[in-house]
């Protein structure tokens, strides 16, 4: 249950200017004399995403899902990459069951500086098998899915598709079926992108619950069908 700080937690200039100004000095000198800054600023994040859990609550019960176990690290993983540049230049988390590390479709936050933050979920790297489970339910049983994310109230707040789409038709399916652009789609994460101006408005925690609230019968076809198919077969 979210503190009566959180309830009216906020996210500031402050917060915003830490993370444009990490964008400049990516370097841990830098990080390390400002180290007092970045703990402010992960508090105020912190406390704000206690806001919105608690939001998202009230429509998905999450009694075991507290809010450090939403948030990712600030930290880079950098041992197989070439940017070896040490931080993000975002504060993120993910809300589901248990947090960032559910294993499930979540409800991703990402908050950037430069009109960069969105909220987002969906199909993202799925398994192979999860890929060939979504394509059967599209060849078999479109209507759901097409109810969901064709409704005018969800395509008006996720106007925008991220993910990498096939060239041609996948294995076993004809170019010309009549949702051959479902098929096509290797990923399908919906996002909404939010202006700084926005993120610092009083009211941008309960925008977000909003939308996450819009999110949830999309997360629940795809968690349905990637992992709760498994538990029922399990209980017969």
């Amino acid at each position: 249950m979210a503190t009566k700080s959180e309830m009216k937690a906020v996210l500031t200039a402050q917060t915003l200017d830490f993370l444009r100004e990490l964008a400049q000095n990516n370097n841990r000198d830098w990080f390390q004399t400002n180290r007092k800054r970045y703990v402010a600023a992960k508090a105020e994040f912190e406390a704000w995403v206690g806001r919105v859990l608690a939001g998202v609550c009230s429509f998905e019960p999450l009694p075991t899902t507290d809010v450090k176990d939403c948030i990712f690290r600030i930290n880079r993983d950098i041992r197989f990459s070439k940017d070896k540049s040490p931080y993000k230049l975002n504060f993120s988390a993910a809300i589901g069951p248990g947090g960032r590390h559910s294993g499930r479709i979540d409800y991703y936050i990402h908050l950037q500086p430069g009109n960069e933050s969105f909220l987002g979920a969906g199909m993202w790297q799925p398994t192979p098998e999860h890929l060939s489970k979504f394509r059967q339910e599209v060849d078999y049983n479109v209507d759901e899915l097409k109810a969901i994310i064709e409704a005018d109230a969800f395509r008006a707040y996720f106007p925008e598709v991220w993910g990498e789409t096939m060239k041609t038709a996948p294995k076993g399916y004809s170019a010309d079926h009549p949702e051959i652009g479902l098929l096509r789609r290797k990923q399908l994460f919906f996002m909404h992108r939010f202006t700084d101006k926005e993120v610092l408005k009083p009211a941008f925690a309960d925008d977000v619950v909003r939308g996450c609230q819009l999110l949830k019968p999309y997360c629940d076809f795809l968690n349905y069908l990637f992992f709760d198919e498994v538990n029922d077969a399990v209980l017969m």
